[in-house]
């Protein structure tokens, strides 16, 4: 389940796009920016902080007053929100029994009106996940997160579509891929050491963990990732970024790209292997920023694209530069 969402979705609610938890009524055991986190949660025997036990997620004290805690994610890029996943792992014994979710599109950290309720109160266990589908097609900028009364959440993500305002690229040359331009990774023939999304985060990778990498390969072939590029674009420059990967880099690499494909994220993936190339072969180098310009055919407009790697390896990012086309 959630692994299909990853291959449909983004989470809006990630960090490195800018997405903050900009408020809570409480956050006295478990800091609110938890909540976010992108890494999964864990749980440490043991380990206590001044305020008591530490948890992995946003946790409230005990109430002794009446009413409720909620807290306020503000988004880092609008987008329309296809559901939630709420997370209460090892949260046992001090979970919240129920939920319920807001958003709005306001300017702000912490809006004060405009709040559209999307989920009716939602019951919660302890140490589980829930997705938590949505019907709200208009772009969303903030959601609400109610806990009844208190309690902790390990997590809550937000997962959806990203809805750049594409009218402020103008005709300049932009990332067609990144993820703040709606670009997203749809599928992998291999995900073992991270994951295929990855490749279309902001910035440099952090570390290896930050990246595309797959097992090494002991059978024949190579391994691919096919992505989706935020809008029909004229791809003018590719970046390939293998920051961090050293002893595990591609030795090659190639792309091929289309304009158009459909149904499933396994049915796009059949289709890629027949895609014309945009990217001949090319040699990759360790722990280093590879770009392509006289290398790559004239395809057009083009929207999907499939990158492969010779034999396997981690590739940190992979940037597409052009021009929408309109």
């Amino acid at each position: 389940m959630f692994d299909d969402l990853r291959r449909r979705y983004v989470d809006l609610a990630q960090p490195r796009l800018g997405s903050e938890v900009v408020f809570a009524t409480d956050d006295f055991f478990a800091d609110k920016s938890r909540l976010i986190s992108p890494e999964e949660p864990k749980f440490v025997p043991g380990l206590y902080d001044e305020n008591g036990k530490w948890m992995d997620g946003w946790e409230s004290r005990r109430k002794r007053i009446p009413g409720h805690d909620w807290c306020v994610i503000r988004l880092g890029v609008p987008g329309v929100v296809a559901g939630f996943e709420v997370d209460t792992r090892h949260f046992t014994g001090n979970y919240p029994p129920g939920a319920e979710i807001e958003v709005a599109h306001a300017e702000g950290d912490v809006p004060e009106d405009g709040w559209t309720k999307v989920t009716p109160r939602l019951e919660l266990l302890g140490d589980d996940r829930i997705w938590v589908p949505i019907a709200h097609e208009a772009p969303v900028t903030h959601v609400r997160l109610h806990i009844y009364p208190d309690g902790g959440v390990a997590r809550l993500r937000v997962w959806g579509k990203v809805m750049p305002d594409f009218a402020r690229a103008g005709d300049d040359l932009i990332d067609l891929l990144a993820v703040e331009w709606g670009g997203r990774g749809i599928i992998a023939n291999d995900e073992h050491y991270g994951k295929v999304g990855n490749l279309t985060a902001p910035g440099r990778g952090v570390d290896m963990g930050d990246g595309w990498e797959t097992r090494r390969r002991r059978e024949p072939g190579h391994d691919w990732a096919v992505l989706e590029l935020g809008t029909f674009g004229r791809i003018e420059e590719v970046v390939v970024d293998t920051a961090h990967f050293k002893g595990n880099y591609p030795d090659r690499c190639s792309i091929q790209a289309s304009a158009r494909a459909h149904g499933a994220p396994e049915e796009i993936a059949r289709q890629a292997e027949g895609w014309p190339v945009l990217l001949p072969e090319v040699k990759l180098q360790a722990d280093h920023v590879h770009t392509f310009r006289d290398e790559l055919a004239a395809l057009g407009p083009v929207r999907f694209v499939r990158l492969n790697i010779y034999p396997d390896g981690g590739v940190s990012r992979l940037r597409l530069l052009g021009r929408v086309v309109r």
